[in-house]
């Protein structure tokens, strides 16, 4: 893959997609420009080679890959900065910014049809193992491949409707902590069984660990790995009913509702 691109709000995640850019996607220091009010954060960056910039058009003229990795309040403003420099035939922007559409972007940029791509990575994309969902402006899909390409390399991606994003956003960037509450719940509940803190976080890790790995392999479903994990009258199943009586799965399902019913009011 190349391209020269811009990562404009170079901040955790636009400091991990750089990282990826380069180590996974094979991207040349050279060809990549950080752009950050605060030089400071970023300052280590210049002995690799990666310019770095306070300049946002200087940083998107660079470019022809340019991704947004600013607040949705920052977006307009960041727009009219890189708007002049901006072309259709060499630019393809990559907004990582929530809830803003593809169609608020367009309108920011005076309906200039430069394509533009919406990106929800979560925050495993600096280790390479993000699930990051991705769509297109109407009529720009083609702008996708580079996209996924970049993606790719740092995890897994899937396309999606634009109407499914504020979703995605719940389910895979919200869902990283939802998922630590459970190891971090497993882990207490391990302590209170005689294992010291460390060992039983390791323990809980592993084990979420390898359920995931089950069904990205087995390409299964839950309820069939849970079947040959429960035996008549056994530990498994017993801990299982006393979680749902609980309200395990209510629980969760209420949790990501409730976060979807908070993302559609955020920008209102």
């Amino acid at each position: 893959m190349h391209a020269q691109l811009a990562i404009i709000g170079a901040g955790n995640l636009g400091q991990a997609l750089a990282k990826g850019a380069i180590e996974k996607c094979g991207i040349s220091p050279a060809d990549v420009v950080l752009a950050r009010r605060n030089l400071s954060k970023i300052e280590h960056w210049r002995h690799t080679g990666v310019t770095i910039t306070q300049n946002n058009r200087q940083a998107a003229a660079a470019a022809n890959m340019v991704i947004l990795c600013v607040q949705p309040k920052q977006i307009a403003t960041v727009l009219g900065e890189i708007n002049e420099v901006l072309t259709e035939s060499r630019h393809i922007l990559i907004s990582v910014a929530t809830g803003v559409t593809t169609g608020e972007i367009a309108a920011c940029l005076g309906g200039k049809p430069v394509p533009v791509v919406r990106a929800m990575p979560n925050t495993a994309v600096a280790i390479g193992q993000s699930m990051t969902c991705l769509c297109a402006s109407q009529g720009h899909e083609h702008a996708l491949l580079p996209a996924k390409q970049l993606f790719d390399a740092l995890g897994q991606t899937l396309i999606i409707e634009e109407r499914l994003m504020k979703a995605a956003t719940v389910l895979a960037a919200s869902g990283v902590a939802f998922f630590m509450r459970y190891i971090r719940a497993a882990t207490q509940g391990g302590i209170q069984l005689g294992f010291d803190a460390d060992d039983a976080q390791a323990i809980a890790i592993q084990t979420a660990k390898g359920a995931a790995t089950l069904l990205q392999t087995n390409k299964s479903h839950p309820e069939l790995e849970i079947d040959r994990v429960t035996t008549p009258e056994g530990c498994t199943i017993a801990g299982l009913n006393e979680m749902e009586h609980q309200g395990l799965s209510p629980a969760l399902i209420k949790g990501i509702i409730t976060s979807y019913e908070k993302i559609n009011n955020i920008r209102q």
